[in-house]
């Protein structure tokens, strides 16, 4: 019986940490339906987990790139490996709003999302997870530079002029 009571501690602890990890996490099935919507992606998107859970993403998100979108999860399924997209692909894979509207550069939040297949205990891929990461802070820096390197290019060709 502690066996069992342990083991049920473990998993509510892990689901408590799932839920509220700074980064979005979503949970597909191969309809592309939501199972998991954490805390992350409810405060984000302003759609509530239980609104999320059983819906398309594709219902929740129509104006998502269908034919580009279904092709990525469905290699996840088929090739059972996991894929990244960079915030320079897609800057903004969901639209989320920046949260930092006033002290950040960006009115949008740029994302990184690493798409990853999810094992069941026969081993095969029934649901795939998308890990969804804010690199705001790192895309508008890295614009920031390349502008200012632009800058500098220019006036230094005005000076050798």
């Amino acid at each position: 019986m502690s066996n069992e009571a342990d083991g049920m501690a473990d998993l509510h602890w892990m689901f408590d940490m799932l839920h509220h990890i700074d980064v979005g996490l979503v949970v597909l099935d191969s309809k592309y339906r939501v199972k998991l919507w954490n805390n992350f992606m409810e405060n984000h998107s302003g759609v509530s987990s239980s609104i999320a859970k059983e819906q398309s993403l594709l219902t929740l998100y129509p104006e998502l790139d269908t034919g580009w979108l279904h092709q990525k999860l469905d290699n996840v399924f088929a090739l059972k490996t996991p894929i990244f997209i960079s915030w320079e692909q897609r800057p903004h894979f969901f639209p989320f709003k920046s949260y930092r509207p006033i002290t950040g550069m960006a009115n949008k939040m740029y994302q990184n999302v690493a798409i990853r297949p999810i094992s069941s205990p026969d081993g095969s891929i029934k649901n795939i997870c998308l890990v969804v990461y804010d690199v705001t802070d790192i895309a508008t820096n890295k614009m920031a530079l390349s502008a200012a390197n632009h800058k500098l290019r220019r006036l230094s060709q005005a000076l050798s002029k």
